[in-house]
Parts: C-alpha cells; sequence; structure tokens
C-alpha cells in the first residue's frame, strides 16, 4: 500500500480548532488551486468557492448552518457554489440558447463537480496538516449565503468547508463494511441488509465509546430518522432556493 492511500484513509472530519493559529493566504490559494484541477464536466469548471474570513460573516453563517461553532473557532470557511453564471455570458457572447437552468441535469452537473473539487480541497488541505470538516447546512439558510456572499443568478451554495489547525483530533469513524459498497459486475442488493445489523453493532459500539455512554444510536436509526424528519428542513428551502436563483426545473 503506498504512501498517498494510507493517507486518504487517513482522514478525520475536525470539529475543534486552534483558534489562535492562523490559515496562511498561500495555503488557501494551494487549496483552491488543488480544487480547480479536479476533473469537471466538459471543462466547464462550474464551481466557484469564496473565502470567509471576517468574524462578524462567519458568526452569521455558522448560525444560517445550524449553529455550528467551528466555522467560527477556525480562521477559514470555503463555501463552494455550483456556479453556471459563466456558462450564461459564454451563451450570451455566442449568442446561443441558454437551456440548463430548465434541466435537472445542471443541478446534478454542478453538484458532482462540487464534490469532487471539495474532496480534492479536503486532501490538500490535509496534506498541509490542515483540519476540515465539510459543512452541509449551508443549505438549510441559502438565502443568507445568497445575500451575505452577493452570488449572482446561477450560482448557488452546495457546501461549505471548514479550515483550520486541529485542536483535537477524533478516532476514524468505522465505514460501512467493504463488500455494502463494492459491487462486481451486478449490484448486490442481497446481501445489504444483514451488513447493516453488523454495522449497526459496529456503530453502537464507537458511538458509546466517543460519548461516554451518552449516545448509543447506530447508523440505521440516524439515517433512516434523516430521511423521514430532517430532511424536510432542506427540502423546500432548496427548491425556492434554487428558483430564485434562475433555475427552473
Amino acid at each position: 500500500m503506498n504512501e498517498m492511500i494510507q493517507f486518504l484513509k487517513s482522514h478525520r472530519s475536525v470539529r475543534e480548532y486552534d483558534p489562535e493559529k492562523d490559515v496562511s493566504a498561500e495555503q488557501v490559494q494551494a487549496v483552491i488551486e488543488a480544487a480547480m484541477a479536479a476533473p469537471n464536466w466538459i471543462n466547464g469548471q462550474q464551481v466557484s468557492v469564496i473565502e470567509v474570513r471576517d468574524l462578524e460573516k462567519k458568526a452569521a453563517l455558522a448560525e444560517a448552518c445550524g449553529g455550528q461553532k467551528w466555522i467560527e473557532e477556525a480562521p477559514v470557511f470555503l463555501v463552494f457554489c455550483l456556479d453556471f453564471y459563466r456558462a450564461m455570458l459564454a451563451s450570451e457572447m455566442h449568442k446561443t440558447e441558454f437551456r440548463l437552468p430548465e434541466e435537472l441535469e445542471g443541478v446534478i452537473i454542478g453538484s458532482t463537480d462540487v464534490g469532487i473539487a471539495l474532496g480534492t480541497a479536503v486532501v490538500a488541505a490535509e496534506s498541509m496538516g490542515l483540519g476540515t470538516v465539510p459543512i452541509g447546512g449551508v443549505r438549510k439558510k441559502p438565502q443568507t449565503f445568497i445575500d451575505l456572499l452577493q452570488l449572482p443568478e446561477y450560482v448557488y451554495p452546495v457546501c461549505g468547508l471548514v479550515v483550520g489547525h486541529p485542536r483535537n483530533i477524533p478516532d476514524k469513524k468505522p465505514r460501512l463494511p467493504l463488500e455494502a459498497v463494492y459491487h462486481k459486475e451486478i449490484y448486490d442488493s442481497g446481501i445489504q441488509k444483514d451488513l447493516i445489523v453488523q454495522y449497526d453493532e459496529i456503530m453502537t459500539g464507537y458511538m458509546t465509546a466517543r460519548t461516554n455512554g451518552q449516545d448509543s444510536s447506530n447508523w440505521s436509526a440516524k439515517v433512516a430518522n434523516f430521511y423521514d424528519k430532517r430532511i424536510l428542513e432542506y427540502k423546500s428551502i432548496s427548491e425556492s432556493g434554487l428558483k430564485k436563483q434562475g433555475f427552473r426545473i
């Protein structure tokens, strides 16, 4: 196993940062350059990243994300947006029809490109000894991000990334068994429930140890609850937010 693969497998999401240690402008630029070098659909480069350091702005964005204090604690908060504003300008320049806002494919393309860029940024930051944690909560109150970051039409905040120096690095969180997610030739649906049961036992032990017995929940219960209730926090807001930014799907 080479060093890069071992490094990738050592990832942790960090939620405790040293507020006394800064992240340099050169480090942030290196992270963004790495993210922009990642693969993207048709070389359309449908991603933009807004760096936020202003304390008041970070506080407002942290609140909009549901009170995630690590956004305020770390020196840098990066907001990854799907961005078709440049594609719209290209259409205007060449006097062609800009059809993408009417198609679901546009959201899939933009979100996929953001995911690839975000993952690359995480690796780049961690390679410099920095800690990160992605923030999907930016979609809870997207209008706050649109207003504070002055996002033009066809640009939508998909995910944030906290970047800073770790004050504490958590234990590695167990993942699903490899055979649950790695299939050969066909998707093996028959083994999934048994593997989930096995994984639930592992996660219960992990959560119990991590929280000193305060939380003994398992994976399936958390996922089921999210897609029953918590998903509603995002559903209508995302739909209306995308429409306000010009997407007419």
